[in-house]
């Protein structure tokens, strides 16, 4: 199927609901799906942001800039997913109990303002990866237009640069939460240093990051592109006291490089063993 036609049919499912709510997080996903809701149903659409200790603030304010720039209305609400210890003590199926507390905040939020539909932003590429989330908004009525087309990760860039999306090109920023092993427990204080971490590095301008935490080593991991410029060209022991500051005791670098999903690698490696 072409792109413009996975685009029409976007908007017949959007045509179709006639009233929706979008579970928007300021990524390009969810971006895409708010900006085609707006554009179909105009008013009729409301943007919702979940917001967390789980989301750096910066997310938050891109959230609201990108909101306005396209017109649609947005609202922000608080979730609560720290105070449930079977999100805060990391197991494998964390998302789920992330994705519950969302859902479980805007499945009702909806109901009192008349929308009859949630929508997110899954698209298809995430159906292919371990994503307990997707199960726990499934549970809860929670509608995935991007997957339900076919529209990948990719085609989702290709739209919104389509549609003139500024941020079209905007990288992946899952919760902070997923900066973490398995297992290992997540704190406020935790998600507020490894957040200020990947700040620290945007600020000296590099994008497309992560520092993943194991307990007090912090793990910077860059596009492999990247690894040999930040070497050469950065002040190592000035991050290192930066972070160190932060309150890691230890700042290494991951010379595979960024890899989205590395985490799930010890689910592999569990499945092959």
């Amino acid at each position: 199927m072409q792109l413009n036609e996975k685009l029409e049919k976007l908007k017949v499912l959007f045509t179709d609901m006639e009233q929706a709510l979008i579970a928007y997080s300021g990524g390009v996903d969810s971006t895409l799906v708010a900006k085609i809701a707006y554009d179909v149903l105009g008013e009729k659409a409301l943007a919702v942001t979940a917001m967390s200790p789980s989301l750096l603030p910066e997310e938050l304010e891109d959230a609201e800039i990108q909101a306005a720039t396209m017109g649609i209305r947005h609202q922000i609400v608080e979730t609560n997913e720290m105070e449930n210890p079977n999100y805060t003590s990391n197991p494998v199926n964390r998302c789920y109990f992330c994705k519950s507390e969302l859902h479980d905040t805007l499945k009702p939020l909806a109901k009192k303002l008349g929308y009859p539909f949630v929508v997110d932003g899954v698209n298809a590429d995430d159906l292919q990866d371990y994503r307990p989330g997707i199960q726990a908004a499934r549970e809860r009525g929670a509608i995935s237009p991007l997957a339900e087309v076919g529209i990948s990760k990719l085609e989702v860039r290709q739209l919104s640069q389509q549609l003139d999306l500024p941020w079209w090109n905007k990288p992946a920023q899952p919760c902070l939460s997923s900066r973490f092993p398995y297992g290992e427990e997540i704190t406020v204080a935790k998600l507020q240093r490894v957040g200020r971490a990947e700040i620290y590095l945007r600020k000296l301008g590099w994008e497309n990051l992560r520092v993943r935490s194991h307990e007090d080593t912090a793990r910077i991991e860059l596009a492999p592109e990247n690894i040999k410029d930040f070497v050469a060209n950065t002040d190592l022991t000035k991050i290192v006291s930066a972070f160190q500051e932060l309150g890691f005791m230890f700042v290494t670098l991951d010379l595979e490089g960024y890899r989205s999903g590395k985490l799930n690698q010890v689910l592999e490696e569990r499945i092959k063993n």
